[in-house]
């Protein structure tokens, strides 16, 4: 049996990973998002997975530097959850709100509070969420 290693430049079957030029458009997007959505820093960097403030303040100054796999599922999750928003509702300040408005599906929390427990599995809610409703 031959054991075959995977190197970072190689994708596991049906995996496409996200480039690092991607990553930062998107880091850029996203930092745009969270200023719509009216989020402090303290809750932007607990979306991004514990980013220190200093390195949220240099995405925020257009140097985003070198994304983990971590950051770069994470923006690509937080997109997802924009795009179907956007999807969703046709006037922007549904798109915008949302996240803040309480939801009987979070059991009365916002979607905001159960995307700050932290882990990546509390956005993947949230979005699984979005792209049920929208069927």
């Amino acid at each position: 049996m031959s054991l075959h290693l995977v190197t970072k430049h190689e994708a596991p079957e049906g995996r496409t990973d996200i480039t690092d030029a991607e990553g930062a458009a998107m880091a850029r997007a996203v930092v745009t998002l969270f200023r719509l959505w009216g989020l402090t820093e303290a809750e932007a960097c607990i979306l991004l997975g514990g980013l220190s403030r200093r390195t949220y303040a240099r995405w925020k100054e257009g140097e985003i530097g070198r994304l983990s796999i971590d950051q770069k599922t994470r923006l690509s999750v937080l997109m997802g959850i924009h795009k179907a928003l956007k999807l969703l509702f046709t006037e922007p300040a549904r798109v915008q709100d949302w996240v803040k408005k309480p939801n009987q599906d979070f059991g009365g929390q916002r979607a905001l509070d159960v995307m700050l427990g932290g882990y990546l599995t509390d956005l993947f809610r949230v979005r699984s969420y979005l792209d049920a409703a929208r069927g």
